[in-house]
């Protein structure tokens, strides 16, 4: 049961609703989570800005696997399950290769070493050795993917974070995280 009530269309803010349209618009429903964040103007507008910018530098097949590894690692049953469902329907993942990113890799060798990093980033609170930073650079990603990379982990468990605290009902085919 969510800690706290998702706002109804009368309940959310004005400056909200906006940004609410556009994602109905763009993925034809909202869902829990932004009706969640939808309470706050400056947090909804943050969580998609910072979305938006990383869509436009980090494929959407990445992206998926690494939110899918981030939301493991973070116990965050919500995520898992949109993301899952996201990579399968959007980014085109076979349940192979989302099964893999639930266990922190990838069965694409190049995406494998980012899914990793991603994991261990989130586990270990972005203390990583020099090595495994090394590693995402020998497999082609450049300084600024890498950045990229910790960027979309950090939303990932912001996300996680709300999702967690609040219990947003899922409103994706249910997987936990736990499991």
């Amino acid at each position: 049961m969510s800690r706290i009530s998702l706002p109804g269309p009368e309940e959310t803010p004005a400056a909200s609703r906006p940004l609410l349209d556009g994602l109905a618009r763009k993925l034809g429903s909202v869902p829990n989570l932004y009706r969640l964040l939808a309470l706050s103007p400056a947090g909804l507008e943050g969580v998609l800005g910072l979305g938006g910018a990383l869509s436009r530098t980090l494929d959407g097949p990445l992206r998926e696997r690494i939110a899918i590894a981030v939301a493991q690692v973070n116990g965050c049953d919500y995520c898992l399950s949109a993301h899952a469902y996201l990579g399968a329907k959007l980014a085109g993942l076979a349940p192979e290769e989302i099964a893999a990113n639930r266990h922190g890799h990838s069965l694409d060798a190049r995406a494998d070493t980012a899914v990793s990093f991603a994991a261990r980033v989130a586990q270990h609170r972005g203390q990583v050795t020099n090595e495994e930073v090394a590693q995402v650079i020998a497999a082609g990603f450049t300084d600024t993917e890498v950045l990229e990379i910790v960027l979309q982990v950090a939303l990932n468990g912001l996300t996680n974070l709300v999702n967690n605290v609040v219990r947003t009902p899922v409103d994706f085919p249910p997987l936990a995280a736990k499991a």
